[in-house]
Order: C-alpha cells, then sequence, then structure tokens
C-alpha cells in the first residue's frame, strides 16, 4: 500500500514531462518587402520577399519568394495565382528547398467605418526536394481568411484578422490543422508607399508536436 502513492508520483510525472515535450511554443520576427506593379487599372503583378526568424528570433528559420498575377472585378471581387520558392531550416541548420503555388479568391464590402475581406485561398506544396519518392505527394491546404479594417480617415488602418487552414485528402475531423490569429497596423505614407505592422499568434493542431508561435511582423509595401 504505501509504495502506491509513489508510483502515482512517478506516473503523473512522466505524463506531465510527455505533455511538455508534445508541446513547442517559439518567438518569432516575421519581415517582409512587397512589390506590386499595375499593368491595368485591373491587372496586378506582385512579388515578395518574407525572411522568418524562429528559435526565439535567434535564426533564420524560412525565407521564400512569392511572385504572381492578381485581377480585380467588379469592384469588389479579386482572384489571383501565384508560385512560390522556400528555403526552410532543417535540425543539421542545412535548408531543404520547396516549391508550391496557389490560387485564390476574396470579395470585399466597405460598411464604413469598417471593411470586411473574406479571401479563400487553395495552395499545394512540395514538402522536400524532387529527389524522393515522398517529394511527388503535395501537401494540399484550403485556408480560409476574415479581415476586418477599421478606416479612421487618417494615415493610421487597424486592423484584425482570423485565419484557418485545413488540410485536403485527409479524414474530416484531422483535416483542421492551423489557426492564426492577428491584430496590426497599416500606415500608407501615399499611394506608392505604405508599412504594416503587427502582432500574430499561431497555432497548430492535429499534427505531432503541435507548435504555437508568438509572431512579430514587419512589411514593407511599394506600388507602382
Amino acid at each position: 500500500m504505501t509504495k502506491r502513492p509513489g508510483y502515482l508520483l512517478i506516473f503523473f510525472l512522466v505524463l506531465a514531462g510527455n505533455t511538455l515535450r508534445s508541446q513547442v511554443n517559439d518567438a518569432q520576427l516575421w519581415l517582409s518587402a512587397n512589390l506590386e506593379k499595375k499593368l491595368t487599372p485591373a491587372l496586378s503583378l506582385g512579388f515578395t520577399e518574407e525572411m522568418r526568424m524562429n528559435e526565439n528570433i535567434t535564426e533564420v528559420g524560412t525565407i521564400f519568394s512569392d511572385l504572381g498575377l492578381s485581377y480585380r472585378f467588379l469592384q469588389r471581387f479579386k482572384a489571383g495565382a501565384s508560385y512560390r520558392f522556400t528555403m526552410k531550416r532543417r535540425y543539421d541548420d542545412t535548408y531543404k528547398y520547396q516549391n508550391s503555388w496557389y490560387v485564390e479568391g476574396s470579395y470585399r464590402e466597405k460598411l464604413k467605418p469598417v471593411t470586411l475581406a473574406l479571401r479563400l485561398r487553395y495552395q499545394s506544396r512540395y514538402a522536400e526536394e524532387q529527389t524522393t519518392k515522398k517529394s511527388e505527394i503535395p501537401k494540399n491546404h484550403l485556408r480560409t481568411k476574415l479581415t476586418v479594417k477599421y478606416d479612421l480617415q487618417k494615415k493610421f488602418e487597424p486592423y484584425l484578422y482570423a485565419e484557418t487552414y485545413f488540410r485536403t485528402g485527409v479524414t474530416a475531423a484531422y483535416s483542421f490543422d492551423q489557426l492564426r490569429l492577428c491584430a496590426g497596423m497599416e500606415y500608407t505614407f501615399n499611394r506608392m508607399h505604405m508599412i504594416d505592422l503587427h502582432y500574430l499568434f499561431c497555432r497548430e493542431y492535429n499534427v505531432v508536436n503541435p507548435e504555437t508561435d508568438y509572431v512579430i511582423g514587419i512589411g514593407y509595401y511599394f506600388t507602382f
């Protein structure tokens, strides 16, 4: 009888240890530069270069380049397609290369002083270089994003957004695997230059060792 409390204590310590090891928390810094060229009043060519620092902002975890076209129609609707090349850090401090593409559509509604924007994106990403059988199997997601912006009639424009990730090709109960919640502020210098400052909470679900990221983001936008 006297040994049971000791066994129970050991059991709960092991259980707690496994729980702690199964979750990862990280502070990150995401820096991006975004260029947009207006080809016509409705058609635009966009390029984004982004660097994401992780491990409590001590190393460069991900770098990606994004190139795509977008077309705005009927004032409220927008559609686009893009290609993304990604370099992602491995545990041995080398980088693996990923190729991905996505298509998206969005709808925007102005209800002054609030603007609502809903975006749907389907993306396909190859997890590794095209050298193994595993690399031939893409990882596909459907992403939904709802953004609320508040027009202050000034250069500052605060916003909130929530974004969900659903993986396709898996059991529905396990398809939801990521949630992002963000609060930010856009500052427009003029019609060509704008910066974006935000704080992002990102949480993984239905994966082994889910990660929770707390992200500070800084973006620069140049439109010409």
